[in-house]
């Protein structure tokens, strides 16, 4: 992206444009703190499909009534190892910043324990989440489905959502091993992306509205996405769909679409965060251990292997010191937006 086609912005600066659409389509100011430092972490770090683009899907929910702007979530503990917060129809974000401090409470407690966010709408990546967690010392899986936007391997509807899977694990010397990814073959905010500049996106990421393999971004938003590795991403979705719709008492995808009624707002469902205190298996030998699993992290790196999240921490290291990119005719209607 050459500097003549893109606005160089600080994190300040993005984090302050991020506020201001924010408020500007009336998110109380609590969810407005929450929602911006999860699209900022996106943008640092170099995944711009969960970056500032999404504030353009913010605006278009917020302004549908399909959120609910001033929502108060509520915490409760079911169980002894077990937190539910109900995020009465508002963003996930500040569910999670409300429900954080049990769950690690609880965990710390008994070696294991879940959140379960209900009722919540989820427009973001996972690992902002699980790397608050491993940071804290502990391992964490997060799981979320979305709207159904992908079909089944072997089919040609949709079924499933993306259905991001998220982990965590503390390292003593440095940040934590973290990846997340989509259970379909790529982000639908990466298929938007490539239709906003009409650029074909390759074959095995979606399906027409005939169920035809396609290059076209706008044809396969229109028809299906693809899971990655046919049947075994698949499969994962499924368990997804199961984990965090059924098991928490919340939608599947498919629910999740109906009850859009066509909005085009972000998804609605929940989100099933578990976090596990090495500790609580481990006790004294802990530390041996977590560094046993060195060996493993410097197998990877010493071949030349990239481990997944060292790509973001070195945009995160080039963006605090220089800024991001943001391409003009994006930061243009994020602007025009206010």
């Amino acid at each position: 992206m050459s500097q003549t086609d893109a606005v160089r912005m600080s994190l300040d600066q993005v984090r302050d444009l991020a506020r201001r659409i924010l408020s500007h389509y009336g998110l109380a100011p609590d969810h407005v703190a929450a929602v911006a430092e999860t699209i900022v972490a996106s943008e640092r770090d170099g995944c711009t499909s969960h970056g500032v683009y999404r504030l353009i899907v913010c605006a278009r929910t917020l302004a549908s009534g399909n959120v609910v702007r001033d929502a108060v979530p509520e915490v409760s503990n079911t169980a002894r190892s077990m937190t539910r917060v109900d995020a009465k129809g508002g963003y996930a974000q500040l569910a999670f910043e409300m429900g954080l401090p049990t769950l690690v409470e609880n965990a710390k407690q008994t070696g294991i324990a879940a959140l379960a966010i209900n009722n919540c709408v989820h427009f973001a990546a996972l690992w902002p989440e699980v790397e608050r967690l491993a940071n804290l010392g502990l391992a964490a899986l997060a799981c979320t489905p979305s709207h159904a936007w992908v079909a089944p391997a072997g089919g040609t509807k949709p079924v499933f959502g993306t259905n991001p899977i998220a982990f965590g694990w503390p390292r003593l010397d440095g940040p934590p091993f973290v990846f997340d990814f989509a259970t379909s073959a790529v982000a639908r905010g990466e298929i938007e992306l490539h239709h906003r500049v009409g650029k074909p996106i390759p074959i095995g990421w979606g399906l027409d509205t005939d169920g035809r393999p396609t290059t076209s971004a706008g044809d396969a938003l229109a028809g299906a996405m693809l899971a990655f590795g046919g049947h075994k991403g698949s499969a994962l979705a499924v368990m997804v769909e199961l984990l965090a719709g059924p098991l928490i008492g919340d939608m599947t995808s498919a629910e999740s679409l109906a009850a859009d009624a066509g909005r085009k707002s972000s998804p609605l469902g929940g989100e099933l965060i578990v976090a596990i205190d090495p500790v609580g298996f481990l006790g004294v030998s802990t530390n041996h251990h977590i560094r046993r699993a060195e060996a493993l992290f410097e197998a990877i790196t010493t071949q030349g292997a990239r481990l997944p999240s060292q790509r973001r921490y070195e945009s995160r290291k080039r963006s605090v010191a220089d800024g991001v990119l943001i391409p003009r005719s994006l930061h243009q209607d994020l602007v025009a937006l206010l």
